[in-house]
């Protein structure tokens, strides 16, 4: 018919243009069609799962951490002094005031505590009534007079404020030495005054010097502690009936190398006078090229707070130096020094931790952030394991210890200020090589959920598993608009690009806190390192490891050569110490100081605030 339409010349005819799709099609194998096929389908299937999504999405309700509360502080009781047994008087006084034979003081002296008011903190309260009333009998007093234990513990009480405790706390009236003999029942009631607020101070001073005078748990829910519980009872018995009662009585804060460091640093910055600061504004942010106002503010305060072998070395610029506001190469030499000095990153750039090292801190602010680690202290154990794991969040570092020395450090990443990491103690229980990633709801509802709904197969295309409902399925196979806290499991299996590195370090907790590797090793140059969920990364994971495990680092690497998930158990006890101190002593016993990276110390003052007025109103 071409032909023929051709050779009539009068008629033209013009075939219809063939796409290329078309054509392709032609020629495409049974197998390329079904491929194609299948992909139209899985498109089709996630716009519609999209579509599904968009249509019947509910607001995602955010999981969030824990909260910061108004402290409620612990509340002094009054003694209930009716619980303490009536003695049978079995004698009387003579003439001259003095016991009769068979005379019973304390039986003379119960008469005082029929309208005495001494108040106590709950614990210490109930432990008087109760040893008074199953054993009647003096622990500080021995005839008319107080006896060598209470003079002992009365100078440990008015020396609290040397352990970071508040003297007004425990004030205890002696009752004078001398005293009209004939007035013996009246005597052995002034005794009785004393000795029942004598043992109310020492028995709030045990709990305030063994736990701390602050729960922590009622500051916020970063902090996990049981708080501790001794024997006051026991705790009397022993410190009166001892041959040193304030060696005693002092015993009960706690021990070790740290908190000495601390109580001296204290005597120290309370007997200094305060130190010359220069100005530097605390948000100032000085690049190498640029200018500003404050640059011979800056240059005044290295030439202040330098070594002399700095000040030697760059001697001709500190000299010739006009006070200009250029920040030129010469300055940025000697600002780059003085970060090596300071233990910081040397790069010339003059930002808050560079400033904070400049401009140092006040007396004052020294002495808060001491007591406030004093404090804390009391949370932890009174005596540390010779062997153990502290981290110190605020200095971004982890620290093991042998034979309680420092054998090992590194550097650390932790918690966001939106993540904090937690406070607490724990026992490192596994080291796992090559680990899954179980990803925290936290992470699963307020950073994937959102992605999810608009791509459900974002999961699938990173390689993560998805568990609902107990099965195994694809991401793109779940209704990501019906998905709430708890619904749903995902994990990252092992792998170069998971989240944990190589290894993780487990000590199971309620916070899903841990120790791990991670791939993001650029974080730990930084000077400030909060950039966590709230785990824990380690710069160095295999060198920590292998202390934990007792091994070598090169039986770490073949752990992990291998390529498969292997968790090995932790055979000994070693606890951690996830902590917070803004002031502590390095392995020189040189106190420290760090950034309150969280406003801890702020909300902690706060509690002690609201703890001195409610002490104070009791008095």
């Amino acid at each position: 018919m071409i032909a023929l339409a051709i050779g009539m010349g009068g008629i033209n005819l013009v075939a219809p243009k063939a796409s290329a799709s078309a054509l392709d099609n032609v020629f495409k194998s049974p197998v390329q069609r079904i491929r194609e096929s299948q992909a139209a389908e899985q498109g089709r299937s996630k716009r519609k799962a999209v579509q599904n999504n968009q249509q019947t999405s509910k607001p995602v309700r955010i999981v969030r951490g824990p909260s910061y509360k108004t402290y409620r502080p612990d509340e002094l009781v009054l003694i209930k002094f009716s619980e303490v047994t009536d003695p049978v008087i079995t004698g009387s006084t003579t003439n001259l005031g003095l016991p009769a034979l068979g005379f019973d003081a304390f039986a003379e002296g119960r008469a005082a505590l029929t309208d005495l008011n001494v108040k106590a903190l709950p614990e210490a309260a109930k432990a008087i009534g109760e040893l008074y009333s199953s054993e009647p009998g003096y622990l500080w007093v021995a005839g008319t007079s107080v006896n060598d234990s209470a003079r002992s513990v009365v100078k440990v009480l008015q020396n609290a404020d040397k352990v970071g405790l508040s003297p007004a706390d425990y004030d205890v009236t002696m009752p004078p030495d001398a005293f009209d003999l004939t007035k013996g029942g009246e005597r052995q009631q002034a005794l009785m005054r004393f000795e029942m607020a004598l043992s109310a101070a020492v028995a709030n001073y045990v709990l305030d010097a063994n736990r701390g005078r602050i729960d922590p748990n009622r500051i916020s829910g970063y902090h996990d502690f049981r708080r501790k519980k001794p024997d006051l009872v026991a705790a009397l018995k022993r410190i009166s009936g001892s041959s040193d009662a304030g060696e005693v009585l002092a015993g009960y804060n706690p021990k070790g190398a740290h908190f000495k460091a601390l109580a001296d640093e204290l005597a120290r910055l309370r007997q200094a006078d305060e130190e010359v600061q220069v100005h530097v504004t605390p948000d100032l942010l000085l690049k190498p090229g640029g200018s500003s106002p404050q640059t011979k503010n800056l240059v005044a305060a290295i030439k202040l707070k330098s070594s002399d072998e700095l000040k030697e070395k760059h001697g001709l610029l500190l000299a010739s130096y006009l006070g200009n506001d250029a920040y030129d190469s010469d300055i940025v030499a000697l600002v780059k020094d003085f970060q090596r000095e300071a233990g910081l990153s040397a790069d010339g750039i003059v930002g808050p931790q560079t400033v904070r090292a400049l401009v140092g801190e006040t007396n004052q602010s020294k002495i808060d952030k001491v007591l406030a680690s004093m404090e804390r202290s009391r949370w932890l154990p009174g005596e540390f394991s010779s062997t153990r794991v502290f981290i110190n969040q605020p200095a971004f570092m982890a620290t093991y210890y042998e034979d309680d020395k420092p054998a090992f450090e590194t550097r650390v990443v932790v918690g966001k200020k939106s993540n904090q990491t937690n406070f607490f103690d724990d026992q490192i229980e596994t080291v796992e090589y090559n680990p899954y990633w179980g990803v925290p709801q936290s992470i699963i509802i307020n950073e994937m959920l959102p992605k999810l709904r608009n791509d459900p197969s974002y999961l699938d295309r990173l390689g993560y598993e998805v568990s609902y409902k107990g099965r195994s399925v694809s991401s793109s196979a779940v209704n990501w608009s019906s998905i709430g806290r708890g619904t749903v499991g995902v994990r990252q299996p092992p792998g170069a690009r998971n989240a944990l590195g190589r290894l993780k370090i487990l000590f199971p907790n309620s916070h899903a806190i841990y120790m791990h590797d991670t791939p993001s090793k650029s974080l730990f140059n930084r000077d400030v390192r909060a950039f966590s969920h709230g785990c824990v990364r380690l710069q160095d994971p295999r060198g920590m490891a292998a202390r934990v495990l007792g091994v070598s680092v090169a039986d770490i690497d073949a752990g992990i050569a291998g390529g498969q998930n292997k968790a090995v158990p932790v055979t000994r006890k070693i606890p951690v110490h996830v902590s917070y101190f803004t002031a502590w002593p390095d392995a020189e016993g040189k106190v420290q100081y760090f950034a309150d990276i969280y406003d801890r110390d702020v909300y902690l003052k706060k509690a002690a605030d609201a703890t001195d007025a409610v002490r104070l109103a009791s008095i």
